[in-house]
């Protein structure tokens, strides 16, 4: 597969993962009666990792995220030629979803970026008041257990065809855990888009959405094969 339809993948698939995630959180979350609260953005973001992990994870690996990216390039799963076009398309793909979504939420009477527009923050911007120190290692600690769930789903070892399934329930669960902190990143492209949009404070705090996703995503490419080894070939498919 060329270089050109991996990134093309990765700018569509990037682009579903902050739309329908971000966008649960932006329009349908707080509505009054029906509004699908936490448990709903939980699982609207693992939904769309795990139907595009589906439908591009034979084309680009579905990594969705610069973290994932690293992560895999430090287990051996990922070439680094590949690294900087992957990232470039990822974070394209989540700025033009918050394009697109700042475009459908302005479109309501009383819209209001002060209100968040799904930023990820902490300290006061914390969604529950978390400190900077615990929204940090809540960051690392949750993309280090995703990329575990990632390198180990798609192990050669795993039972084969299973691992958008675990990707997409592992990253529900993980939201299900941090969305009370952080909103939750573990996904800088994710972080990039609405903060862009609200400019001031959540571009002031994006800093630890690059720096805690990747430090926690290098960290399990290192664990994982020190637990597990290393298959004869590995199948580079993530989400």
């Amino acid at each position: 597969m060329s270089l050109g339809r991996k990134v093309a993948a990765e700018y569509l698939g990037t682009f579903w993962l902050v739309f329908g995630g971000c966008g649960s959180a932006v329009l349908a979350a707080g509505l009054d009666k029906v509004g699908i609260g936490y448990l709903g953005v939980a699982f609207a973001f693992g939904l769309t990792v795990m139907t595009m992990a589906f439908a591009i994870g034979h084309i680009s690996g579905c990594h969705l995220n610069p973290a994932v990216s690293v992560g895999l390039l430090v287990a051996k799963r990922f070439p680094a030629s590949d690294l900087v076009a992957y990232v470039v398309a990822q974070v394209a793909g989540g700025i033009t979803a918050a394009a697109v979504l700042w475009v459908i939420a302005s479109g309501k009477t009383g819209f209001d970026l002060a209100g968040g527009f799904a930023s990820n923050g902490y300290a006061d911007h914390s969604p529950q008041g978390y400190s900077m120190v615990a929204c940090l290692v809540a960051e690392i600690v949750l993309t280090f257990m995703f990329l575990m769930i990632i390198l180990g789903a798609t192990d050669l070892r795993a039972p084969a065809g299973f691992a958008p399934i675990a990707i997409g329930l592992g990253l529900t669960l993980i939201h299900l855990i941090g969305i009370p902190v952080t909103n939750l990143s573990v996904n800088p492209a994710r972080s990039t888009g609405p903060a862009l949009f609200v400019g001031g404070w959540a571009i002031q705090q994006l800093w630890l959405f690059w720096v805690a996703p990747i430090v926690g995503a290098a960290l399990a490419g290192v664990a994982y094969p020190a637990i597990a080894g290393q298959p004869e070939q590995a199948k580079g498919t993530a989400a």
